[in-house]
């Protein structure tokens, strides 16, 4: 039987009824952009990551180029990015003119390097061509990254943080939600995300009440008083009101249980995986909302052999990234500064992501866990 990587069936069916009621509402309203839900679902969203203000967008791209256009980052401006992550975490950097900079990460988070970050902030600001001007700090797998570390450096430099949390929502860094370390944070609600829709839709975080009015003229064509007073140039970049009804369903069920059960398949993936292959680490009095489950295996070879053995027996599987930012041809010309980024080119040859849902059965963990032990001899 083949397996759903991300289980969205199986949500939808345990959601069901909730669901097809709240889409209903919609259409009965006939309020297709800018219904009740988007202002109701904003508030819910703000009080559960901790900020004074949420301002829903088209997608997580848009959310990310919505905070740096606030920011006015543009030409001439350096923006630093972890290497290992989505390219839209550097494309929004480009798409305003500004240019990406990356910097490692590390081996046991998969998130930002501090001490790469701090060695490319130094050699850009040495170079003198690029203003230094903002962090994008991405929350990859649903890990946190180490904000203790990262707002120190973007203080000593006097750095903006933009928190990317598309993977990380409802994760905790030393008792804090994600979204709420960024001067602005960003997310997506792609449908694998930890907390999706069913299609496209994003959503900025700030406690800045000039930034959030800026972002929210900004996603509506830069409108002023209306929509047909414009005041600056912005963007078509809403979300509909069909799915912010999606998101408000499946926002209390992921406050109720979703996030306390897919913690529960990661903690089982982990024991029965720790002395065979590399787990995904979380630092102590964090969490994660796991968006992905990445194990490392010794190389590329075992790599491919284990996804091989996986698929024959119905288990899907992802390669969560199979190249860097640097070496993405968009970006080939860039400047690494001196960077390596030889933990990233490694880790793209040796990651594997596992199906990882609330929804998982016991029986499919173990059964994962299994296949996994026999490709890789921890049982012989």
């Amino acid at each position: 039987m083949q397996l759903q990587f991300r289980d969205l069936k199986s949500q939808y069916r345990a959601l069901k009824d909730q669901m097809d009621a709240a889409i209903e509402q919609v259409l009965d309203s006939s309020d297709y952009i800018a219904g009740d839900q988007i202002d109701e679902l904003e508030q819910e969203l703000a009080e559960y990551v901790g900020v004074k203000h949420c301002v829903s967008c088209g997608n997580g791209t848009d959310a990310l180029t919505l905070a740096l256009k606030a920011w006015g980052v543009g030409l001439g401006d350096a923006v630093f990015v972890p290497d290992h992550t989505f390219f839209s975490s550097a494309e929004s950097v480009a798409f305003v003119g500004a240019t990406p900079v990356f910097a490692d990460v590390s081996e046991d988070t998969f998130n930002l390097d501090a001490e790469s970050l701090e060695r490319v902030i130094k050699a850009v600001i040495s170079e003198g061509k690029l203003k230094p001007r903002a962090i994008v700090a991405v929350d990859l797998y649903g890990l946190p990254a180490d904000y203790d570390r990262i707002r120190k450096i973007a203080d000593r430099y006097h750095l903006y943080i933009l928190e990317d949390c598309a993977q990380g929502f409802g994760s905790t860094w030393h008792g804090k939600p994600a979204g709420s370390f960024g001067d602005i944070s960003t997310t997506s609600f792609f449908p694998a995300k930890p907390l999706g829709c069913y299609g496209d839709g994003g959503a900025v975080f700030t406690d800045h009440a000039e930034w959030a009015a800026l972002i929210r003229s900004m996603r509506v064509h830069g409108k002023g008083s209306d929509k047909y007073d414009n005041v600056r140039i912005g963007m078509n970049s809403r979300l509909d009101t069909i799915q912010a009804a999606v998101l408000q369903v499946k926002l209390k069920a992921f406050k109720e249980y979703e996030l306390r059960d897919v913690n529960a398949v990661a903690a089982r993936y982990t024991e029965g995986l720790k002395d065979c292959v590399k787990v995904p680490r979380v630092p102590a009095d964090c969490t994660s909302s796991w968006a992905s489950y990445n194990i490392l295996l010794k190389d590329e070879k075992e790599r491919d052999q284990v996804r091989a053995h996986l698929k024959e027996n119905g288990v899907p599987t992802m390669i969560y990234y199979p190249k860097g930012l640097h070496q993405q041809k968009v970006f080939l010309g860039c400047c690494l500064y001196g960077e390596s980024l030889s933990v990233t080119e490694s880790i793209c040859k040796r990651t594997l992501a596992i199906p990882v849902s609330p929804y998982l059965s016991l029986e499919d963990q173990q059964r994962i866990i299994r296949l996994i032990r026999e490709k890789t001899g921890a049982d012989a």
